[in-house]
């Protein structure tokens, strides 16, 4: 497709090719054939640079985007690639004694032995879509990652997870955070979905009322990141620390949009009045604070004093508010948002997206110029960019 000329970004047979594009630009070099799993470190002409380190993140996060792939592109092909991911799950990341997932694998041998909820809230969001694909047998992990969550990070008395604990499960961390909580609200959504279980729906729910309207109380009525051991924000955690790649410091304009897509997903399967309500003010508070008016784009995060404090532009940051763009426009039946889903795809197609050699770019300064060469990092399968199209196409 020419760069220089703008495709109609509502169209069905577009989202359906740009997914396309990005599986080519993955697959079939991320394949791992001698020691299991998936390469997950590629420079930009897909270039594999550290063929030994194996992130959970990112492993589960190609176990989605195989299933997904094989769900909607009607691949073979991918569908035995999600049974290859999964059985490297559990062969490597998997520890059978403790129920735990090494967070870091180098060589097929554990580096990062620690238990993180956003870890597990991948680990059965994989699961859910691997079922979904037809793996029959990830009905039984989705129900088995689900009771590990809530033996050891789940607390009643917050009605939230808690965020990392030692491998031996003995020691859990006093930090809090909403990230892993939006997550695991994620993956809930999507075992419920696969399974029709409502235990997944009710506690998706409560996690996201807990977040989006308790704890945002403390905000103003936004979506802090950082909390402590009873719930208390945090102001000063990574305050040194704006780009961290899990816990990054500042008001998320990616999570306010995220958070609002999953709180019109949920009101598909519940009746509760504030959900929309609540999704049309994260939305346009984030697009409000967050976008650049003079280069275009969403920036990263915002200072509580509301001024910009990263102005870099992430691809996921423009993938999940495209998204949720599409999801209130289809809602609301309000113009307004379907304009902002095409000046964020504008904007992504002119500056994010690598025409040459497929696939997001991960990240540009405020100016829309790439910091190097890496496409994809740890943590970076892409699984935001398709996620987003998917999200669309439903609501197409």
């Amino acid at each position: 497709m020419n760069p220089k000329i703008e495709p109609k970004f509502k169209d069905r047979d577009f989202l359906i090719d740009h997914i396309q594009s990005i599986m080519d630009f993955y697959h079939p070099c991320c394949i791992d054939v001698d020691n299991g799993g998936f390469y997950q470190h590629f420079k930009d002409d897909g270039v594999i640079y550290d063929s030994k380190t194996k992130h959970l993140v990112s492993s589960t996060r190609f176990i989605f985007n195989y299933s997904m792939a094989s769900s909607n592109l009607k691949n073979d092909e991918y569908f035995n690639l999600v049974k290859h991911g999964v059985d490297y799950l559990r062969d490597f990341h998997f520890n059978k004694v403790t129920g735990g997932y090494s967070w870091i694998l180098e060589n097929n041998q554990v580096k990062d032995s620690t238990n993180y909820c956003y870890g597990f809230a991948f680990v059965l969001l994989a699961y859910s879509v691997a079922f979904k694909a037809g793996l029959v047998v990830a009905k039984e992990y989705i129900e088995e990652t689900f009771k590990k969550m809530d033996e050891y990070f789940w607390e009643e008395e917050f009605g939230l997870y808690s965020d990392e604990i030692s491998a031996d499960w003995s020691t859990v961390s006093k930090y809090r955070g909403q990230n892993a909580n939006m997550h695991s609200c994620e993956a809930l959504i999507a075992a419920y979905e696969v399974t029709n279980e409502k235990k997944y729906l009710d506690r998706a729910l409560i996690i996201a009322d807990n977040i989006c309207n308790r704890q945002a109380k403390q905000a103003d009525g936004l979506i802090w990141e950082h909390y402590d051991s009873n719930w208390k924000v945090d102001w000063s955690f990574n305050k040194d620390k704006p780009d961290d790649l899990f816990r990054p410091w500042g008001f998320q304009v990616g999570h306010h949009t995220e958070w609002s897509k999953l709180l019109l997903i949920l009101e598909k399967h519940t009746n509760q009045k504030w959900l929309l309500p609540r999704a049309i003010e994260l939305f346009e508070e984030a697009v409000k604070m967050g976008w650049d008016e003079k280069n275009e784009g969403l920036f990263y995060g915002f200072a509580p004093n509301g001024e910009v404090c990263d102005k870099d532009k992430y691809f996921w940051v423009q993938a999940e508010s495209f998204a949720a763009a599409a999801l209130l426009a289809k809602r609301t039946k309000d113009n307004q948002y379907w304009y902002w889903y095409q000046r964020i795809w504008r904007f992504s197609w002119k500056y994010m997206i690598d025409h040459h050699y497929g696939a997001w770019f991960r990240i540009l300064d405020s100016s829309n110029n790439r910091y190097d060469n890496l496409k994809s990092p740890a943590g970076k399968t892409d699984y935001h960019t398709m996620g987003a199209c998917y999200e669309v196409l439903n609501v197409l």
